[in-house]
Formats: C-alpha cells, sequence, structure tokens
C-alpha cells in the first residue's frame, strides 16, 4: 500500500554501482511494505494501460510497469516534508508519496474527482498535502523547478531535501546543465535522480548519449557527485537514496543517482516497442524484476505461503478496482472550471 507519511532516513552505506549486490538486508516489514507498494504501481498502472485501450483514458499515457522499485525505494529514505517533482512517466511517484488510486485514477479519466479536478490528466497532477509537485510533459522542464524547491527549503532552513526526477534522455537538455551548475553554486539540497530505462523514447541511451555509461557523472565539472545504482533492487536504491539524503541535509549541496532500470511497455501506449526485442524484455523479467525479487524473499526468508501472497495481491487487485470504478461513475468537470486555477491569491 502506499505509504501516508514518509519514514526517517537511514544510515549512509558504501556507494552502491548497478550490478552490485546489496549489503543491506531488510527486515520483514521492510520487504513487505516495498512489495506492496511496488504491487500497487504494477496493478494500478495494468489497469490503466486496460482502459487507454477502452478509450476511457485520452491523450498521453506512459506507464511504469518495470521501473516500481526506484521511486519506492527513494520514498524509503525520505521524511515528511521532503518533495518529489518529476516527468510525465508520473502514476508510480504520485502512489508512491500517498496519493489516493482513486484521486489519481479520476484524473486519468478527466472527471471531477481527479487531482486536478480533471484538466491535467496523466502527465498533469499535482498535491501540496503530498509534496508532489508534478507531472511535466516538458522534457527536462522540472528538473529546474526541482532546484527551485530546493532553493526554497535552504532559504527556510527547514532541512527538507528536493528530488527531482528525470529520464535519460533528458540528460541532454541544457536546461539540465544551468540546474547542475546553479544547484552547486548555491549547495542546494536536491537530489537529481536520472531514470534510465535504457531507451529515450525508442532510441538506445548508447546511440544518443556520450559517455552512456556513466551519466551519473555528467555533474562532475560542477562538483557534484554522484553514483549509479541497480534500480531494479529496492534494498540497492534505499541504501544509495540513504547516502544522497545524507549528502543534502548536512549542506553539502546536491547529489546525483543515475538509477539502472527498464520499463516493460513502450514508451507511451501508442509505441509498440519494435526497436528492441522480446528476447530483451523477458530476460528482463525473469533476471530482473523488482517485484518478484522481495516476493522471493518474502516466501524464503520471512516464511510468508503462497496464501499469504495472494491474500495480499487481491487486497491490492480490489483497491485498484475500486478506483477504477469510482473513476468511470465519477462526473465530467463542470465547464465552469475552465476559469479556476488561472491565478492564485498571494
Amino acid at each position: 500500500m502506499a505509504k501516508s507519511a514518509k519514514k526517517t532516513a537511514g544510515a549512509s552505506g558504501k556507494a552502491a554501482s548497478a550490478g552490485a549486490k546489496s549489503n543491506s538486508t531488510f527486515s520483514k516489514e521492510q520487504d513487505l511494505k516495498a512489495y506492496e507498494d511496488m504491487l500497487l504501481i504494477r496493478r494500478f498502472e495494468e489497469k490503466a494501460g486496460q482502459l487507454y485501450g477502452m478509450g476511457h483514458i485520452g491523450g498521453f499515457c506512459h506507464l511504469y510497469i518495470g521501473q516500481e522499485a526506484v521511486v519506492v525505494g527513494m520514498e524509503m529514505a525520505m521524511v515528511e516534508g521532503d518533495q518529489m517533482i518529476t516527468s510525465y512517466r508520473d502514476h508510480g511517484h504520485m502512489l508512491a508519496c500517498g496519493m489516493e488510486p482513486q484521486g489519481v485514477m479520476a484524473e486519468l479519466t478527466g472527471r471531477q474527482g481527479g487531482y486536478s479536478r480533471g484538466k491535467g490528466g496523466s502527465m498533469h497532477m499535482f498535491s501540496r498535502e503530498k509534496e508532489f509537485y508534478g507531472g511535466h510533459g516538458i522534457v527536462g522542464a522540472q528538473v529546474p523547478l526541482g532546484a527551485g524547491l530546493a532553493f526554497a527549503d535552504k532559504y527556510k532552513g527547514n532541512g527538507k531535501v528536493s528530488v527531482a526526477y528525470f529520464g535519460e534522455g533528458a540528460t541532454n537538455q541544457g536546461q539540465v546543465y544551468e540546474t547542475f551548475n546553479m544547484a552547486s553554486l548555491w549547495k542546494l539540497p536536491v537530489i537529481f535522480v536520472i531514470e534510465n530505462n535504457g531507451y529515450a523514447m525508442g532510441t538506445a541511451v548508447k546511440r544518443s548519449a556520450a559517455m552512456a555509461e556513466q551519466l551519473f557523472n555528467r555533474g562532475s565539472v560542477y562538483g557534484i557527485p554522484g553514483e549509479q545504482v541497480d534500480g531494479m533492487d529496492v534494498r540497492m536504491v534505499k541504501e544509495a537514496a540513504d547516502r544522497a539524503t545524507e549528502h543534502c541535509r548536512s549542506g553539502k549541496g546536491p547529489y546525483i543517482l543515475e538509477m539502472k532500470t527498464y520499463r516493460y511497455r513502450g514508451h507511451s501506449m501508442s509505441d509498440p516497442a519494435k526497436y528492441r526485442s522480446r528476447d530483451e524484455v523477458q530476460k528482463m523479467r525473469e533476471e530482473h524484476d523488482p517485484i518478484e525479487q522481495v516476493k522471493r524473499r518474502l516466501s524464503g526468508d520471512h516464511g510468508l505461503g503462497d496464501d499469504d501472497l495472494k491474500s495480499i495481491d487481491a487486497r491490492i487487485r480490489k483497491i485498484v478496482t475500486d478506483a477504477a470504478d469510482f473513476a468511470q461513475a465519477d462526473a465530467l468537470p463542470d465547464p465552469a472550471e475552465l476559469w479556476t486555477d488561472i491565478y492564485v491569491d498571494a
């Protein structure tokens, strides 16, 4: 289940790189929490894909299936008041920070009960209550905004951290490097999380990025430390997130985490993903699936039986089904909503 409150960050550890084994041993409660949070995202995205195919969701829709460990592991290191901002592949981030599945699904279907009152759709949802600031459709645009959130934190001296998520394709955007420069110059408490799923739309990262195997080093010229992380292992993500949050909270400035992850579906629902083989996708599912890794630990290390795991899945499926039913039964926005949320009283 998505959490309602963020937990305190743990102790720092050694730097981890993709392919390495985790030094962290999750407790039963941690593994169970990670499993439920990731499974909620997976089942929600599967349902969103179904609703899109049935015509209930319009516009763009980018699914997070396969990448669940990244945002869930990061959230395990965040504390109350930390902020998050991301790109258009954002449903998983919303659920991980505790936004309600009903409100997210209602927004996807353009209903009045959605987080943006049915006006934002898949890419433009916000929740001040959960410190989630989008959902942004312009590639890389959220990165300077994330630094702006961190600037406010430093100005207020509140000890909070901002996390700005973006894809490997966005690392070639100029505004990202302008942001790196300012964040380092002003020692802003911001973590730049590169969700490297291997393909910028349909182009493999090695075809579009120089030094493609070391995107985390792109901040080194600005003095920003970084590391590459196995983004398919929630324990590795949590370890790296602990190091990054400690670095930021101690006043040392920004930190870069390159999460090596993988999306099982196409770039968006309109993408048949013919630029990669079925064998490639199947190999990732069989050998690196983030949810199956935790599921094996729950059954092997923590003694959960098949009935226990099936019960969890059934409960989460019901949550997602209820969210879909709510969204489809909810009313469309009143036309007067066209005139709301244009200006803010300040």
